[in-house]
């Protein structure tokens, strides 16, 4: 394994023992074709520095989060019977809040994390106010055609 540093604006290799870098945390970096260093491919890279990994982490969630908001409202405002689209959207929710509580948050700040938690409650309120509507229109329905 290869730990790269950068001093004084230089990056500088040195080969380590493997088992120093696994204990250390940081943020994974993986690539489906690696990257090549000294004729190796390198298909996994841990960026323990907090400031590099606050930027990869920062431009990879926020990626995520623009096309969650895009899918959440095309979601909200189709126009489904069944509720499977209400359902979904707070799947989603879910899924993208548990990914970043369990992977992301250490390298984070704060008030990101705040910014997309407003903005996802809001959303989840929304979606969970029109399946109870929903549900509610399909026992009146039900109940009316039983008369």
């Amino acid at each position: 394994m290869y730990s790269v540093s950068q001093i004084k604006k230089k990056f500088k290799k040195n080969k380590v023992d493997g088992y120093e870098l696994i204990n250390l945390d940081g943020f994974i970096m993986s690539s489906k074709k690696g990257f090549k260093i000294n004729n190796q491919v390198i298909k996994n890279i841990k960026v323990v520095d907090k400031d590099i990994a606050h930027v990869l982490v920062h431009n990879k969630v926020f990626h995520n989060y623009e096309k969650l908001i895009a899918i959440l409202t095309e979601l909200l405002v189709s126009d489904d019977d069944s509720g499977s689209d209400l359902r979904e959207a707070l799947n989603q929710i879910e899924r993208f809040r548990l990914e970043i509580k369990n992977k992301y948050r250490n390298f984070l700040k704060q008030k990101e994390l705040e910014k997309m938690s407003k903005e996802l409650v809001a959303l989840k309120k929304e979606a969970e106010k029109r399946l109870i509507e929903m549900n509610m229109q399909i026992n009146e329905l039900a109940n009316g055609k039983s008369r």
